[in-house]
Parts: structure tokens; sequence; C-alpha cells
């Protein structure tokens, strides 16, 4: 029986755009990249070179804190380039796809007949155990500490966001051997929606979260059902896919790196859902899908906590949805803010649009307004379901008062948590990387 947690704060932002519950076939142009910046808190350490021949689940790059946790190459091919930035930080390695597919054989193995340590082992030889991650510091997990509990979020609710429910059809299987393999590591706790028929997976205890966004934040949910303290540690899946990537490997013995995303956002002529693989380039997706004639911002993941990219970017290991809206900087308002604005959202009703009750909107990119001394109006509050002083925090982490940090939990939180508020936030402080800065600064100082 899934018990229900009904959560009253939240704010869900109905945007235009929503992908469509339908496939459009692609044709890859086989160009790939691995991105380390995708996963947070890693040193990569390059493990190929240039001209290379990978397989599929062949190492790319490796951590270097923790040289057991490999990062496996989504396909088989020719390492194309080690693509370095400022200081030879690497930003990429780039993989040219083979014509015909060759992947690593691990061998199928039964997770009913196994037990934590030989799941860790067979994730860390296949190169997939860096997708999952760890509170606190909301970093890919260190694989020699042991979790407290483990948690999946199987509800995405954000903006224009991807329905996990619509992905996962025909693949229940292999999201319940996933499940069931980390259920072999610690307690394991999935969260759905209300209705969802994920209701139904064993082996493991089913929440059902009743609420707003950002209810299917997983920070949000380890908040609500089981929170951490100073000194414990439990691992977090908040992309549902990852469940899959771990499912299809016992099942398979193969990596498979396939995901559905959504093609979404106002500024996209059909919105709908397209298989990749993660890192594949995006112009297999984009090409003719909007009016390049237009100003655009394409976002690798959703409007609230995605990356500006291009055509030429890649898909983002954690990305669901590649979202494309105006960008608003050939917006010209007349008398400004002084205006009704009956086609635009507004928190605290500053504009008459909330007289129309409830309705799609196409907004832009801008911030609208400069940053400003911190506002304390209860703004965070509002939309922040945890049991934490949201303002609070934020003033302790800009101080610099980690005793003061800890004590308002840092620990429990991740940036994504404070996505919503920074969109509402009257002072314009970009909160998500406050919280990045904050985390990574205790990170070193408890190391």
């Amino acid at each position: 029986m899934a018990n229900l947690v009904k959560l009253r704060k939240g704010l869900d932002i109905h945007l235009q755009g929503k992908a469509e519950e339908k496939k459009i076939q692609l044709k890859s142009n086989g160009k790939y990249a691995l991105v380390p910046d995708d996963f947070v808190g890693v040193t990569p350490k390059v493990v190929v070179r240039e001209g290379d021949h990978v397989k599929a689940g062949d190492a790319l790059f490796l951590n270097k804190q923790y040289p057991e946790v490999k990062f496996a190459s989504p396909v088989s091919g020719v390492v194309r380039e080690v693509v370095r930035g400022e200081r030879r930080k690497v930003l990429c390695i780039r993989v040219d796809a083979d014509a015909q597919q060759k992947s690593v054989d691990f061998g199928k193995k039964d997770v009913g007949k196994l037990d934590g340590k030989a799941v860790c082992e067979a994730l860390l030889e296949a190169g997939i155990f860096g997708y999952i991650n760890q509170l606190p510091y909301a970093v890919s997990t260190n694989p020699s500490v042991a979790p407290r509990a483990i948690f999946v979020s199987a509800l995405r609710d954000k903006p224009l966001a991807a329905d996990f429910d619509f992905e996962v059809k025909g693949q229940e299987q292999d999201f319940q051997t996933g499940l069931t393999a980390l259920s072999k590591i610690a307690k394991t706790y999935l969260g759905v929606g209300v209705g969802s028929p994920l209701e139904q997976m064993k082996n493991v205890e089913v929440n059902v979260f009743d609420g707003k966004c950002p209810a299917g934040n997983v920070g949000v949910q380890v908040n609500n059902v089981a929170p951490v303290n100073k000194g414990e540690v439990v691992w977090t899946i908040g992309d549902p896919t990852v469940v899959l990537f771990i499912g299809r490997l016992f099942n398979t013995g193969k990596v498979c790196l396939r995901r559905t995303v959504a093609l979404c956002g106002s500024e996209v002529r059909q919105p709908a859902y397209a298989d990749m693989l993660v890192g594949e380039e995006l112009s297999t997706l984009l090409s003719n899908s909007y009016d390049s004639q237009h100003s655009v911002r394409i976002i690798n993941g959703n409007v609230l906590t995605g990356c500006p990219t291009t055509k030429d970017g890649f898909l983002g290991a954690h990305s669901s949805e590649i979202t494309v809206i105006p960008e608003g900087d050939q917006a010209d308002e007349m008398l400004g803010w002084i205006m009704p604005r009956l086609k635009q959202f507004s928190v605290s009703r500053s504009y008459f649009s909330w007289l129309f009750g409830k309705r799609d909107y196409a907004l832009d990119a801008r911030i609208k307004g400069g940053e400003r001394h911190i506002i304390m109006s209860g703004e965070y509050d509002r939309v922040l379901p945890m049991d934490i002083y949201g303002e609070y925090l934020i003033k302790a982490i800009i101080s610099g008062d980690i005793d003061r940090q800890e004590a308002l939990g840092i620990y429990e939180v991740s940036p994504e948590d404070f996505a919503l508020a920074e969109f509402v936030d009257s002072s314009k402080l970009e909160l998500q990387r406050i919280v990045r800065e904050g985390l990574n600064i205790l990170r070193k100082e408890n190391a």
C-alpha cells in the first residue's frame, strides 16, 4: 500500500508548448559527446586518446577522486576529439559513431541472487554508477560510503516536463529490475504522482506525492519522508531514466543509454517526444523544428534548471527535455511595467492576467529587473515545501556563516530545490548558483 504525502506549498507554471504523447523518428548524424560537467562534483580524468576505437560501455573518463567510478561511452566508434577549455579543463569527449554498433557484453545477471556489493561492482564496471547522486552536497556519489537509504523520484512536475509514465510504457520490467537492484544496496523509496501506474512497483516503499511543483524534486521527497541529518548519506536519483539504465544492464548485459526526450516550448512547431542517446548532437532533434528567424533560447533540460545550449550542443546526461522559448531580447513594450500585461504571468497578481483563470503562457527568457538587496518577504517559503527557512539559509550562505548554514539544513537541499524560489524572487538573485557555491565550500571544509 503506497503512502500518500500531501504538500501544500509550491507553484505550477503552465507554459505553452507541452509535448504531445507521440514519438517522432530521428536519423542520427553519428556525432556524440559525453560532458563531464553533467556529473556534478566529478573531476574527470580522460582514459582514451583521439583516434581510439571504443565500444558502447567502454570508459571515456573516470572520477579522479574515486577512480573506480567510470563513465561509459553511449556508442561504439572513434574518439574524434578531447575538447578542453581554460586551464585544460575537459569540456567533452567527442565520439563519431560506427555504422554498425557494438557493445561490451558485461553478462546478464539475476538481481534476485545478488547482494548490494555485487550490484555496486556491476554498476562500476559498466560505467553507469556515476549517474547516482547523493545528499548531502547534491553531487555524484562516493561508492565507498554505504547510504542510509536510496530515494528515486519518478514524478516530473516542472514546467513542460517530460512525462515519465509515458516514457516507461513497455519498459516496466527494466524499471522493476533497476529498483530491485537498488534495493539490494539499501532501503529504497520510490516517489510517484497521483494515479501513476508505478504505484505497483515491488521491493521498494512507494510514496505518492500530491501537490504542486516542486513535489517531484527528490530533495523535497527526502525532506518529507526521512530527512537527512548531519553525518548521514542518502543516494538520490532525481532522473528516473537512470533506473532504466540500471535495469537494462542487468537484463541484457549491455549498457544502453537511450532515453525518451521531450522537444517542447512555445517556439517549437510540433512539440513531441523522441528517443535519443545520452550525448547525441541536438541538431538531429532541432533541425527545422522551430522558426530560425526568431531569436530563441534553446535549453538543455527544463526552463527552471536547464542550461542554455545551441544546435551544436549535445543531449545532457540527465536532460529529459530540450526546450525552445523566445529569448525576449527583441521585446518592445510600450510604457513597460505600467501596462496591464494580459498575456504574462505573475505570482503576485501584478498583472491583470490572473483575472482570466488558468491558462498557458508563452514566457520568454528575460529576467525583467536587476539584482537588488534581498527582500525578507516570505516569497521563498511559499514555494518551498521543505521544513527549512529558505531565506535565512540563503543569507547564511551569502555571509559565509557555516555554523548557521548547518543549523538551517543545508545538508538537505540541492540547487534545484531553489529553482522556483529563484523564479519568484523579487531580488533577482541567482539562488541556484548561490546554493551550489555554498555546498561546494562546505564539501571542501568537511573533506
